[in-house]
């Protein structure tokens, strides 16, 4: 029985370390970027950091054309890298948020177009 109840909180705990934030809603106007590269190309995108905000993804992207490979702090900015997978066109929107907020204060989208 004890066993029981440490396999039952370790899946709560799972469960909760997979919780995601609340979607972003109303997107202030940002800048748009638009990106032309080949498949299996890495494509890198900087946003700038600013004390109690974060960047969140805001919508979902096109996992069949781009896949975020890595994310990280350089300088003053958070860099994600993505890799171009196979031909077609990606958006990726980002929103900055205070927290898990569903409130953005800014939002920059880039347009990726993937050749083959």
């Amino acid at each position: 029985m004890r066993i029981l109840a440490v396999i039952a909180a370790s899946l709560v705990l799972v469960a909760a370390a997979g919780a995601t934030a609340p979607p972003v809603k109303n997107l202030p106007p940002g800048p748009l970027s638009t990106i032309k590269t080949k498949a299996g190309e890495l494509v890198s995108i900087a946003l700038p950091k600013k004390a109690a905000l974060s960047w969140r993804l805001a919508q979902n992207t096109n996992t069949k054309v781009v896949r975020e490979v890595g994310e990280a702090d350089v300088g003053s900015n958070v860099v994600i890298v993505f890799k171009a997978l196979a031909a077609g066109r990606a958006k990726i929107v980002y929103a900055q948020t205070k927290g898990e907020s569903s409130t953005a204060t800014a939002s920059k989208t880039y347009s990726i177009t993937v050749t083959r």
